[in-house]
């Protein structure tokens, strides 16, 4: 029977308090964000993908509705803690697989776990991938300019003035949703309202900040972080994207033993968003046995 909408829901793994969104049945599929992002960046992939499969879209930790640990970065907010957080997740349903789509932060998330877990994780497919390949790329010269905003986040300063009024949130997200979207018009006002809605929970804005924190502080591939994922993989990437550019993909293989990577034209880093329906047919298509 059809579902019209999602329904919301809440569960305790690892001592944090997860929202997530869930609809249709069959497989599970789980659909996890990055950063600046929540459940509700799959909102044009949801239903369809719910046809088809059991889809399971959770705020991780830190984002949204879900807790924000007050904890030091490096205690609560690494790749690792994420990874367990699947795991803990998948356990409370008693999955033995599941098949996971993710991107940005949620692609380090989710790589830490098909290293940890690897028995647990059927397929997985990653949009614009961060991974060790891209190596110091990030703050050379001239990309520097694109990725200024992972130094910012280290500041407390960062949280004052982003967070410092509903219109000053806004503005700042609107900025990263519009500067790594191809099509710089994209998006819609009840969209960036949701994002902002989103962010201006109570510790929001500090539990994104944190997964950076964490990362410049190596709590991303980190222990372990060099075995390779053996997992089934399949890595789209977008031609027009500024902040991860397509060339940086020159590396996978160092970091998946098992992929195959596929060029999205004329999309930028939010291919979900951007080309709903020719990413949610590229996810079915994959993700079919």
């Amino acid at each position: 029977m059809a579902v019209n909408a999602p329904s919301h829901h809440y569960t305790t793994v690892n001592g944090v308090k997860l929202h997530y969104v869930r609809m249709g049945a069959g497989e599970p599929l789980l659909l996890i964000h990055g950063w600046p992002g929540f459940w509700y960046e799959w909102h044009l992939n949801i239903g369809p993908l719910a046809e088809h499969y059991d889809v399971i879209v959770p705020d991780m930790r830190g984002f949204a509705y879900s807790d924000k640990p007050d904890a030091p970065p490096m205690e609560a907010y690494t790749d690792t803690h994420f990874a367990e957080d699947i795991k803990g997740f998948i356990d409370f349903y008693h999955f033995d697989q599941v098949r996971i789509v993710s991107h940005d932060f949620g692609a380090i998330w989710t790589q830490k776990f098909a290293r940890l877990y690897p028995e647990r994780l059927r397929k997985l497919m990653l949009f614009d991938p961060p991974y060790p390949g891209i190596g110091a790329r990030w703050f050379q010269l001239p990309h520097t300019l694109h990725t200024w905003y992972q130094l910012f986040h280290q500041l407390q300063l960062a949280e004052d003035l982003v967070g410092s009024s509903p219109k000053a949130t806004e503005i700042y997200l609107r900025h990263f949703l519009s500067a790594w979207s191809h099509d710089k018009e994209l998006w819609q006002d009840e969209e960036i309202a949701a994002y902002v809605e989103a962010y201006s929970q109570a510790g929001a804005l500090r539990g994104g900040f944190n997964c950076y924190r964490a990362a410049l502080a190596g709590g991303a591939f980190s222990a372990g972080g060099t075995a390779k994922v053996t997992t089934p993989t399949r890595v789209l990437w977008g031609t027009r994207d500024s902040i991860i550019p397509f060339e940086w993909s020159d590396n996978l293989g160092d970091t998946f033993e098992n992929f195959d990577l596929k060029k999205i034209e004329d999309v930028g880093h939010f291919m979900m968003r951007e080309a709903s329906d020719r990413i949610n047919a590229e996810i079915l298509e994959f993700m079919a046995d």
